[in-house]
């Protein structure tokens, strides 16, 4: 008995200087990093840039950390590049352009005593230092907006940089960052026609989400479950929807149906040009539908 405990006990204590070894090996990496330096992300303010208003903004808000607590901190740089996404104005290659830099006297200080600031870059700007033109982007796109911190030795970290320990989790450090181009859209009249191949509506509490600015409306096909006509009889149905004059963003959203391989639909613009043509089974989320104003 006396030695099965002695084995036991040698065997805890492998498995607790095993256990020991793991965590402190993430601690080295995280003491590691601490001889570095990190930008925090607070909030993501806006990540869309709408290529139809050159002032359209870009706006991320960063906590710098160091192994001083920001004492090092001398300045904050701001790149961008293209990420093509769309062939059919051709393909863009990515070619990174500096924009602005942020000295250390522009932050301020946060709640926990470190540096702080919120950057930002418009489509306008953007466009200027990476020198393109209309004919180099589309709504569909993405500019990359990467941040890279110097410190007063010399140093300097950005994406490159970074590994998965700092760029998720508490650190939330990825130093770039995804801005959707999208643009201003054509005002008038949008029509939806929808289809159920079974003949009983869409089995779905909003089936479209369409986002007019700050307003969103549900575009469906009433299930006969739901007030619809009787069972069988609800093959397809039309609506329309209003956009107005001045509108700054309109999105459409697929949300799902129970039944999604009886779903089909279409989306026309003002002037009857096809938009998008969705289904059997669509896949739920953002639309890829876009149309400029002219």
């Amino acid at each position: 008995m006396k030695n099965l405990l002695k084995i036991l006990t040698a065997l805890l204590v492998v498995v607790s200087f095993n256990a020991c070894e793991d965590s402190q090996n993430t601690i080295d990496e995280v003491f590691d990093y601490t001889t570095g330096a990190i930008l925090r992300t607070i909030s993501v303010n806006n990540a869309t840039l709408n290529s139809s208003v050159a002032d359209s903004q870009f706006s991320v808000t960063v906590e710098e950390q160091d192994e001083q607590d920001g004492a090092l901190l001398e300045s904050v740089d701001l790149f961008v590049r293209i990420r093509d996404l769309t062939s059919d104005n051709g393909t863009t290659p990515a070619s990174e352009a500096f924009v602005k830099s942020y000295p250390a006297s522009e932050f301020s200080t946060g709640p926990v005593g470190l540096p702080r600031v919120t950057a930002d870059v418009t489509f306008g700007e953007a466009t200027a230092a990476m020198g393109l033109s209309p004919a180099d982007y589309a709504p569909g796109d993405i500019y990359e907006v990467e941040l890279r911190v110097n410190l007063t030795d010399g140093r300097t970290y950005g994406q490159s940089s970074a590994a998965g320990i700092i760029t998720g989790g508490f650190f939330s450090s990825p130093f770039r960052y995804n801005a959707l181009i999208t643009c201003s859209p054509e005002p008038g009249t949008y029509q939806v026609d929808m289809q159920d191949s079974y003949g009983d509506g869409w089995q779905s509490a909003d089936g479209i989400l369409v986002t007019i600015d700050d307003t969103v409306i549900s575009v469906t096909m009433t299930s006969s479950y739901a007030g619809g006509p009787p069972c069988c009889g609800w093959l397809s149905t039309t609506e329309f929807v209003d956009v107005p004059s001045g509108t700054d963003t309109l999105t459409w959203e697929y949300t799902g149906d129970s039944f999604p391989g009886e779903v089909t639909f279409q989306i026309y613009g003002p002037a009857g040009q096809l938009l998008g043509d969705f289904g059997p089974e669509p896949t739920p989320g953002l639309l890829p539908v876009t149309l400029c104003a002219q």
